[in-house]
């Protein structure tokens, strides 16, 4: 648990957060959005410590899984930086994972998010999209079965306005005739399943803006995934990422 002066804002409940937003939003439109995630004081302070990141230099260009033969930056424009949480200068990115963490594994218990067993994640990829255009054209976090089922994504990005700064993110879930558009606002957290139910992608933006994306994973589909590595059938994918 993180020490008080890391934890989130007053009345902050793991358990109200799993029972009030992910469970119903995730069984119902697969897609889940609460602001205010952490409150200003934590998120104040992993703003900062993201922004140390770029300015010592910490970032590097966004790569593709697959598609080697394509330039990077033709499909994503973002520099990114893998974080554990423990290392100096990145406490509240730790405290931020932490709280992710909670929330996540009481919307899994109990079968409430279908039959996954959740058994890990990634380290957090914090990105940095520089104001220059940069996005991320339409794609699907897990197209192979790779293990990946829920991807986080924090924003934080304060007096952001899509309409002249741009970077909507867009998700389109599989089958439904809608677009969830996402405006990319600090202190707030977007779930939603990994695999191909949905594609989605974010439009250039025009100001720096910053994001940090973790990954869970179902126990089966990830055992199921490493083997398949093991023999050769998967030949690129997160597994050899963090």
């Amino acid at each position: 648990s993180p020490p008080p002066h890391l934890k989130a804002g007053s009345g902050w409940s793991a358990e109200r957060i799993a029972r009030q937003y992910i469970v119903p939003c995730m069984k119902y439109y697969g897609i889940c959005v609460k602001d205010s995630f952490l409150g200003p004081q934590l998120g104040d302070g992993v703003l900062r410590e993201v922004e140390a990141l770029n300015k010592t230099g910490k970032f590097r260009g966004g790569q593709l899984v697959s598609q080697k033969s394509i330039p990077s930056r033709n499909i994503r424009g973002d520099q990114i930086a893998w974080v554990e949480g423990r290392e100096p200068g990145c406490e509240s990115i730790g405290a931020l994972m932490a709280h992710i963490d909670e929330a996540v594994m009481y919307s899994a218990a109990n079968g409430q998010l279908g039959d996954c067993v959740i058994n890990g994640r990634t380290k957090a990829m914090v990105a940095c999209y520089p104001g220059n255009g940069a996005g991320y054209v339409r794609h699907v976090d897990n197209p192979n079965s790779d293990g990946r089922f829920i991807t986080c994504i924090y924003y934080l990005n304060k007096n952001w306005d899509v309409k002249t700064q741009g970077g909507m993110l867009q998700i389109y879930p599989e089958g439904k005739n809608v677009v969830a558009s996402i405006e990319p606002l600090f202190d707030r957290l977007l779930i939603f399943w990994s695999d191909r139910r949905n594609p989605h992608g974010s439009e250039a933006g025009l100001r720096t803006r910053y994001a940090i994306t973790v990954w869970y994973f179902d126990a089966k589909e990830r055992a199921e995934a490493k083997e398949k590595y093991k023999l050769g059938k998967l030949s690129e994918g997160p597994l050899d990422r963090p």
